[in-house]
């Protein structure tokens, strides 16, 4: 069994005393990590009078998990114990006199969820330069972690610059494709329309020059040659003899 890829973590617990009484108390932060991989240290100071601190061993640990009631195997037990912490019920539970010196006992409680199981962890009061160099750590520590966390978000933001760059890049490309088809669709209409244009022209000045009178004359020189033909007088005596006959007849009749 061992603790392995364990990320530091940090919270806020809720003070309070195991008693309910009214006396105040004051901020606490808390720190857990893995200083290798056969221990889990916890940290818990008010930065003034109250530093306390547990640490466990896998074996400690493997036993705990029988007493507290969880089962599965230890890569998921640690899971547990890790949503535990970083879950918003995270207890300091505080006991013993309330003096000028702090509390007497103190333990972190943690559950993941309500009606989950709840895991407990006795603390032990530090003090003189054991409080300090505890109190040291966790702030070191906590600085460390600011640090890592300021860069990610400062790669996370060029990335993200880097992506609208790329994307605006993307879209500047894809408007100027669009603007070319855009004038090449317009081209395409304004030939279509003076080709149409054209052809119309083409079509009006054919069917004038058609109905024109020189060319109707042109077309009908038969015609024109019979309208100016002259009839023989032979032929139009006959016409009217033929005529003045019938008139006889009528007059006989």
């Amino acid at each position: 069994m061992k603790i392995e890829g364990f990320e530091p973590i940090f919270g806020e617990p809720k003070a309070e005393w195991a008693d309910s009484r009214s006396d105040s108390l004051g901020r606490f932060l808390f720190h857990v990590s893995a200083p290798d991989s056969s221990h889990l240290l916890i940290q818990v100071t008010d930065f003034r009078s109250n530093t306390w601190e547990a640490k466990r061993s896998v074996l400690q640990l493997d036993d705990a998990r029988d007493e507290i009631g969880i089962g599965g195997s230890w890569s998921e037990f640690i899971d547990y114990v890790v949503a535990s912490i970083k879950s918003e019920d995270v207890k300091l539970i505080l006991e013993g006199h309330s003096n000028a010196d702090g509390a007497t006992y103190a333990k972190l409680v943690a559950q993941k969820s309500k009606g989950m199981p709840r895991i407990s962890i006795s603390l032990t009061r530090l003090t003189g330069s054991a409080a300090t160099e505890a109190t040291a750590k966790l702030s070191l520590d906590l600085f460390t972690a600011f640090r890592s966390m300021q860069t990610l978000i400062v790669q996370e933001q060029e990335c993200c610059l880097q992506l609208e760059k790329e994307a605006a890049a993307e879209k500047g490309r894809n408007e100027n494709i669009q603007n070319q088809l855009l004038y090449s669709k317009r081209q395409k209409l304004q030939k279509m329309n003076f080709s149409d244009k054209t052809d119309i022209s083409a079509s009006i000045l054919s069917n004038g020059s058609q109905d024109s009178p020189d060319k109707q004359a042109a077309q009908s020189p038969v015609a024109s040659k019979v309208a100016n033909r002259v009839i023989p007088a032979h032929r139009r005596a006959k016409v009217r003899g033929a005529l003045l006959q019938d008139t006889e007849d009528d007059k006989d009749n």
